[in-house]
């Protein structure tokens, strides 16, 4: 059954981002990020109270909080990176960075939960390395450009590092408490942490600047979301880690298909041959 649900999650995820991307064209990607976590609060407290998790509440030990929180705020600053990097970047350049953190989240799940890391998962794990940098801009020089002109490329590394974090992190943390519950908690601190760099950064002024469309689309992002979480996490609850995350990385598939259908992007000869590795090495890490 996890298998299922991690399915679900990848299909949810890759939606997301091209949603995301729509609904951030007028207004900064801090406070959509912000709002966007409106909606996923309410959906996964709906869901706890849907479930009957809410019960569960009172038994939840001080080491289930403490990763619970940890993981919530590496998913906040993942979130805050990811998006100002869709906002900046096209979203066929920053989503496989994005996927990356599949290679960095085995290596921890070896290093910290005691996961096997076989000969398979390393060649796996270069096939997904390849994959990414192929899909990366052709040229060094151009590399260099769009990195210092737009800084696309410097938070979409912060989005993969911060997301292994977070997989490693709600792994232990949901363990003994409904996975319902542990995303609803998490995503609690995620709203705190999204609302305080809006205030920080001084951004709430331009909600002024916000349309129909833009809250249509933020508002859908928001669902897919919090839909991509509730699977993903009940996926990771029951199934390993190392196999989990993979599969949600699969995601990619679904958001450059979408971006190429709604946006417009289309992948160049080179970034299709490291796609077509990249989803090899997360296809045998399943198989």
């Amino acid at each position: 059954m996890w298998l299922l649900f991690a399915c679900g999650s990848a299909l949810f995820a890759g939606v997301t981002a091209v949603l995301a991307k729509i609904g951030m064209q007028h207004i900064n990607s801090t406070i959509a990020t912000a709002l966007r976590t409106i909606i996923v609060l309410l959906f996964s407290w709906l869901m706890v109270l849907l479930t009957g998790a809410f019960s569960g509440i009172g038994s939840i030990s001080g080491k289930t909080l403490v990763f619970l929180l940890l993981s919530g705020c590496a998913t906040g600053a993942s979130w805050l990176c990811y998006f100002k990097a869709l906002q900046l970047g096209d979203v066929s350049q920053v989503a496989p960075i994005d996927k990356s953190s599949t290679i960095l989240t085995m290596l921890l799940a070896f290093l910290l939960l005691g996961e096997s890391l076989t000969w398979l998962k390393l060649c796996c794990m270069l096939l997904i390395g390849a994959g990414t940098f192929l899909m990366l801009p052709k040229h060094s020089g151009d590399l260099k450009t769009v990195s210092s002109k737009k800084g696309w490329l410097f938070y979409a590394v912060l989005s993969a590092v911060f997301a292994s974090l977070t997989s490693i992190l709600g792994k232990v943390g949901i363990q003994d408490i409904d996975s319902n519950l542990g995303t609803a908690i998490r995503t609690c601190v995620v709203l705190v942490m999204a609302w305080v760099m809006v205030f920080v950064t001084g951004q709430q002024h331009s909600m002024h600047g916000l349309n129909r469309k833009d809250l249509l689309f933020l508002g859908l992002s928001g669902l897919t979301t919090g839909s991509s979480w509730l699977c993903y996490y009940r996926a990771l609850q029951d199934g390993p880690a190392s196999v989990v995350v993979p599969i949600d990385k699969l995601s990619i598939l679904v958001t450059v298909a979408f971006s190429g259908l709604v946006l417009k992007e289309r992948l160049d000869r080179r970034s299709g041959t490291g796609l077509v590795l990249l989803t090899a090495g997360t296809l045998l890490l399943v198989l």
